[in-house]
């Protein structure tokens, strides 16, 4: 069997070494779930399920007597959810050969393969983050369970911001946050607004009328201060039978969080052959939205 000499493996592991440190800075902006969704990290790397807990509280205080002695009771129940965490992987490599050209010639191995491989991880975290994965049950934010439904409102001429005047669409953003503040009587407000690029486009660049200097999206912005308004193209097409999408919730990890116990990491390399394997490996478990009624959408905008 061939096999490095010892200057060619120590030339190896430095090389590889750099490698990994190189591609753990590489950042690929377009991949928004962490940006949008809270990571949670706190789960151990290899652990199996993550399991959370709800707790209510039943029964209420009254007034009471001198002398009394029926104290009302009251007291809390909780549920239990359970999410399983799963293993993802990608791997790159080099043969002998290169190895040994890239000692002989004082260059560097290419580094493309190792960011190839932390993109794929990337890209499947950012994918099952928004839309899970039913084939392994794995629950993504996009139709979250139990999230709100607000119905879009009726404009003069026609019903999608395409046709709407910009009065009808500032009653649309309105709506999908009295969509989260209303129903819990103001213990949740939304923070965070999620379009479509198109809708985007059209609100930052779409004037107010009576001659308001304002576009549609610095007024609103200006009249609901706290609130951030921001692009997701997956939105396009994330609605029902695969229409335009708005998503209008509380950002903040103590209302959902995508688990990853295990962020993209770099395993030893194997030997196979001619070459050198390093195998890549990240945990997902899945997106857990802890108060479902923080969270609103509106489809066919």
């Amino acid at each position: 069997m061939i096999r490095l000499d010892t200057n060619q493996s120590a030339f190896f592991k430095r090389e590889l070494e750099k490698i990994k440190a190189q591609t753990y800075d590489v950042k690929y902006k377009e991949l928004k779930a962490m940006q949008y969704i809270p990571v949670d990290t706190s789960t151990p790397s290899g652990t199996e399920f993550i399991t959370w807990r709800s707790y209510s509280k039943v029964g209420r205080a009254k007034i009471i007597a001198d002398y009394a002695h029926d104290f009302p009771r009251v007291d809390i129940y909780g549920t239990e959810n359970t999410s399983k965490v799963y293993d993802l992987g990608s791997s790159y490599g080099y043969s002998i050969k290169e190895i040994r050209r890239s000692q002989i010639t004082g260059k560097s191995l290419d580094t493309r393969r190792a960011e190839a491989a932390r993109r794929s991880i990337n890209e499947l975290f950012d994918d099952l983050a928004w839309n899970g994965n039913t084939a392994y049950n794995i629950q993504g934010f996009l139709d979250y369970p139990g999230i709100t439904s607000v119905t879009r409102t009726t404009g003069a001429g026609g019903d999608t911001w395409a046709l709407k005047t910009p009065d009808e669409i500032i009653a649309d953003l309105t709506a999908i946050c009295n969509g989260v503040s209303t129903p819990t009587k103001g213990i949740w407000e939304v923070n965070q607004i999620l379009l479509p690029r198109t809708q985007y486009n059209r609100i930052k660049n779409l004037r107010m009328t009576d001659g308001n200097t304002h576009t549609v999206l610095t007024y609103f912005l200006a009249n609901n201060p706290g609130v951030s308004v921001d692009v997701v193209d997956l939105l396009s097409t994330a609605g029902a039978s695969g229409v335009t999408r708005m998503m209008a919730y509380v950002k903040d990890p103590v209302n959902l969080v995508q688990e990853i116990p295990q962020m993209f990491e770099q395993l030893e390399e194997d030997k196979k052959g001619m070459e050198y394997e390093i195998p890549c490996h990240g945990e997902f478990g899945g997106v857990t939205v802890y108060y479902p009624e923080s969270v609103a959408y509106m489809d066919n905008i």
